[in-house]
């Protein structure tokens, strides 16, 4: 009986599993030629699978870089020439812009290399090679060792193993987790320094239709910008000097004009950031009844007043342009992934699957795996008692821009206590240095009343939503001395911190001392937290983080064995992967229907010059009017955006969409609404991803800016 019922159990996993579409996955590039070459085939890939992913040759791998640590970029020209997204770079635009020189606004080009831009701090990395090293790491780990046993053994091996792999150059190593701990892989980078602004399109363009169209299709945004990755004479990394020449890369996409159409097959490659799809259920409803109802919350009272500030100021909405749009960009994100959660019942479907697993576990009389979903289920509930904590620590305390540069100080106050000889001690000066230079960097986009505003606000919201077992020993003084006023206690605060006047700041760090910090009341603030963090609510979740870990890896392992047969991809760990799917249309819902692609018409039809978001440059309806698009000319208008069923997520922004011959056909940015829920599960039928169109890249660059030394730089296949 129990045999029949694991037939039944596991064909019906199986064939739900085999009735998914090829475009789900995000796949390691090394696994590809084992697990998806013959798919990939059929779908229409024309390249071998070496010519994708190879250690001993040029191949696309060699193409795609880790933007910044947070987007994709592709390497486009044999002298460097670097395409990414809009957003990608407009942190980068952000700081190079003035209230003279608001590049955001108006846009930049570069005349000549010469005339680009340094961008200090900002960094591109190359994937070298990887590694599957599970057996390494896993082989004299005792499967009975503690997290905290099994931790320190894997941290052990790995810097072992990673120091082994770049012995001898100047290349760095990590080792990643996959699969929930149960497979380990490392990762030999690349990393360059030396990285400049070519160009970028105005707002009008890059950001065109804002927080408004963030998210949705149709979309009419041409969200690209340029950099150049610069090397030493010798083609390796260094950091920014004028001896430094435009790099010479072992690959370059090829960029074809020949268009999409419907079905054409479509690859992106890029560094996807984070997924959960093997979330159990309990999971899922942690987060759609707790953390992400709590983020839309926080984080749209910062919206709300930090717009406020920004409105009043042309120098505060320059300076707080990245940060409104980073918190916007997820505050909009978690409304829609629990909008898409609810709507296709990803709750409802993930219990069903883990009946399914229960019942094919039971019929293989498995003791490792007894009671695993009741004991999840168990584990979720007792985490939800803390989570709030942890949620409006993250986003309401550590909101206070205040709070964050004093946490940043802890290593200079660890390096000065109690220490004579400041001045002519090496290693303090040296974190000094380098504390000064966050310091500058923090203060240049920076405004006193903005931080002052959002900290009283954010603060009050704590103190009013979370239980006083975990406010931080500092509300005892609000209450007392203050009367609960959160604003009079962070007037009184910013009135004397050094963590919120930049003079003060370079006073301090001119004669730096432990007892100045002490005194603090920013600091004062800081410790108190991390004071509550970890003398209260650590003690809480660590044990319970612990015990998910361990419990995730069980539950993970036991999908893979009752999928042994399909094969799996691990989730989003910003490492790079590889997805291929199609150009595809599709019905987001009943009597509704979206094309594959938008043009230049639709920006127009969209034009509202009382609505910032969608004012459209006057050069751009110049352009339109004379119908003056040269070679960029598709039925009398020119393309802008498509959509495509790869599975991408958030740090996948920059990267490049590619043909089936290996060429760049548009740059990914951004996924539809419809389709919110999809880090948790993918949606076939709803999932796309939004790519700015390669030939309005080229048409923006060449007729827009005049920029044709761009152009001729680059290997166009028309």
């Amino acid at each position: 009986m129990k045999y029949n019922n694991l037939f039944k159990i596991g064909a019906l996993m199986l064939f739900s599993l085999s009735n998914a579409l090829a475009d789900e996955g995000m796949w390691l590039p090394l696994l590809i030629k084992k697990m998806n070459y013959v798919d990939m085939q059929k779908a229409g890939l024309k390249l071998s699978a070496e010519e994708i992913y190879d250690i001993n040759h040029a191949s696309l791998k060699d193409a795609i870089v880790n933007f910044g640590n947070f987007c994709t970029g592709e390497v486009i020209s044999n002298e460097g020439l670097l395409l990414t997204n809009h957003h990608c770079g407009y942190e980068a635009i952000q700081s190079q812009s003035s209230v003279q020189d608001n590049y955001l606004e108006q846009g930049f080009w570069a005349e000549n290399k010469s005339k680009e831009k340094p961008t200090p701090g900002l960094t591109v990395t190359f994937l070298v090679r990887m590694e599957d090293v599970t057996q390494e790491i896993l082989k004299n780990l005792p499967s009975n060792a503690s997290e905290e046993a099994r931790a320190k053994h894997i941290e052990t091996v790995s810097k072992e193993l990673e120091k082994k792999a770049i012995d001898g150059t100047h290349y760095t190593a990590e080792i990643k987790s996959f699969f929930e701990g149960n497979e380990f892989y490392l990762f030999v980078y690349e990393t360059f320094k030396d990285i400049r602004w070519v160009g970028a399109p105005p707002s009008g363009i890059g950001k065109f239709g804002g927080d408004t169209d963030n998210w949705m299709w149709p979309r009419h945004t041409g969200d690209f910008s340029l950099f150049r990755i610069y090397s030493s004479p010798d083609g390796k990394p260094a950091e920014y000097n004028l001896n430094n020449v435009p790099y010479k890369p072992k690959h370059f996409l090829p960029i074809s004009l020949k268009g999409i159409k419907k079905n054409d097959y479509t690859m992106i490659m890029g560094y996807p950031g984070n997924t959960e799809r093997y979330l159990p259920s309990a999971g899922v409803k942690l987060t759609l009844n707790q953390s992400n109802p709590m983020k839309i919350d926080i984080r749209n009272l910062k919206l709300e007043i930090m717009k406020e500030h920004m409105n009043k100021s042309s120098e505060v909405k320059i300076k707080y342009a990245a940060k409104y749009a980073h918190i916007s960009n997820y505050y909009k994100y978690f409304i829609g992934q629990n909008k898409g959660l609810k709507r296709l019942e990803v709750v409802a479907k993930k219990a069903e699957q883990e009946k399914q697993l229960a019942q094919w576990l039971e019929a293989t009389n498995n003791n490792s795996y007894k009671n695993l979903i009741p004991q999840i289920e168990k584990t979720y509930a007792n985490l939800s008692t803390v989570n709030p904590v942890g949620i409006y620590l993250e986003e309401a305390l550590l909101g206070s821009e205040m709070v964050l540069l004093a946490l940043k100080s802890n290593g200079v106050y660890a390096a000065i206590m109690d220490v004579k000889d400041i001045k002519n001690n090496v290693v303090i000066k040296a974190t000094l240095d380098e504390y000064s230079k966050t310091c500058k960097e923090h203060f240049k986009n920076y405004d006193f009343a903005t931080d002052k505003s959002i900290s009283a606000a954010t603060f009050k919201k704590y103190y009013t939503d979370i239980h006083k077992n975990f406010h931080p020993i500092l509300f005892a003084e609000v209450e007392k001395k203050y009367k609960g006023d959160f604003e009079k206690y962070m007037n009184a605060v910013f009135e004397k911190s050094i963590f919120v006047d930049e003079s003060r700041m370079n006073k301090f760090l001119e004669n730096p001392s432990s007892k100045i910090l002490d005194k603090d009341p920013g600091f004062k603030i800081m410790r108190s937290i991390l004071g509550m963090y970890y003398g209260q609510l650590n003690g809480y979740l660590e044990p319970l983080n612990n015990n998910l870990d361990s419990l995730s890896r069980i539950y993970t392992k036991a999908f893979m064995e009752f999928n042994q047969k399909k094969n799996l991809y691990p989730n989003a760990n910003f490492t790079m992967r590889l997805t291929y799917g199609s150009v595809q249309d599709y019905f987001p819902q009943d009597a509704v229907y979206y094309n594959y692609f938008t043009t230049l018409d639709g920006i127009i039809e969209k034009e509202d010059s009382t609505n910032e978001e969608f004012r459209v440059p006057s050069q751009l309806k110049k352009l339109y009017t004379t119908k003056d698009y040269g070679r960029y000319a598709v039925n009398g208008t020119v393309p802008v955006c498509f959509i495509s069923t790869n599975d991408i997520t958030g740090g996948n922004s920059g990267s490049p969409v590619i043909n089936a011959e290996g060429h760049l056909i548009g740059t990914a940015f951004d996924g539809n609404w419809e389709a919110m829920s999809g880090d948790i599960a993918y949606e076939p039928a709803l999932q796309r991803t939004i790519s700015t169109d390669i030939r309005y890249v080229l048409f923006i660059i060449e007729k827009y800016a005049g920029a044709k030394h761009i152009i001729n730089e680059l290997k166009i296949i028309e």
